[in-house]
């Protein structure tokens, strides 16, 4: 046998080891978490998805607020992009295929191969998701590329076929969501998780350069604000700070008494 047959035999026996030791229950309860996080997104979705008029003059305090402050970079920066096609072709497949399905990926791996990294990251994500229910319900924006004015391109939608927003997606999106960006604060969580996981040098940097690259496509798709992407930091530090905290504290008073 080669070596390349010996280390394909050492990695399947591997995941075998670990599907054996793997028990049923923690499965149930990531499914069940799944679950009641996707059942509080609907709930929010139909609480939101028809008070147009509330998000668009919440969209307007935000333009204000940056316009205030000096960083309505917005409409200058997708200026960049609109008359240069493999750009936006790039931005928009950094936009989708690098957050969720990102997500699920790193989610996959960590779950068998390192349980107390993604333990910290799922706490993390589902924690700063439920800060910004919150928000969404009390303060949902329309996103730049639904602003009446015209002034932005939702180049995902206007570019591409499958999108957040296409009409087989469409119950699963809540188009008020602007406020927090959890695409840029979650590609830190898992830029970081990356980063802090991964030896290879390559996947390091990756890790490093995956939240610039998001912002970057955030703005130039025009699905956020550059304020979305501050609020989505600030949302996901205390997810994170939080999910340490039950590292520290709930979980070993959970374990001693169960």
């Amino acid at each position: 046998m080669d070596a390349r047959a010996l280390r394909d035999d050492s990695v399947l026996r591997r995941w075998v080891d670990v599907l054996r030791r793997h028990r049923v229950y923690r499965d149930v309860f990531e499914i069940a978490l799944v679950a009641l996080a996707f059942l509080l997104y609907f709930l929010v979705r139909g609480a939101v998805v028809d008070r147009q008029s509330e998000a668009f003059a919440n969209a307007n305090h935000v333009i204000d607020f940056e316009r205030a402050i000096g960083i309505f970079w917005e409409p200058r920066l997708q200026e960049i992009v609109l008359h240069r096609q493999w750009l936006i072709s790039l931005f928009n497949f950094i936009y989708f295929w690098l957050d969720f399905p990102l997500i699920v990926a790193m989610g996959m791996w960590m779950y068998f191969f390192r349980r107390h990294e993604y333990t910290i990251a799922r706490d993390a994500i589902l924690l700063s998701g439920a800060i910004s229910l919150v928000i969404y319900t009390f303060f949902p924006v329309m996103p730049p590329r639904l602003l009446p004015t015209g002034e932005f391109v939702g180049t995902i939608e206007k570019y591409n076929d499958l999108s957040y927003q296409a009409q087989s997606l469409g119950a699963f999106v809540n188009p008020y969501a602007a406020v927090p960006s959890l695409h840029f604060g979650w590609a830190m969580i898992i830029g970081g998780l990356i980063f802090v996981t991964m030896r290879q040098p390559l996947l390091r940097a990756f890790g490093l350069l995956l939240p610039w690259a998001q912002l970057a496509a955030i703005v130039f798709t025009a699905n956020h604000y550059i304020v979305d992407a501050a609020v989505g930091c600030a949302v996901c530090v205390v997810g994170l700070a939080l999910a340490l905290a039950m590292q520290r504290w709930v979980y070993p008073w959970v374990g001693s008494r169960f």
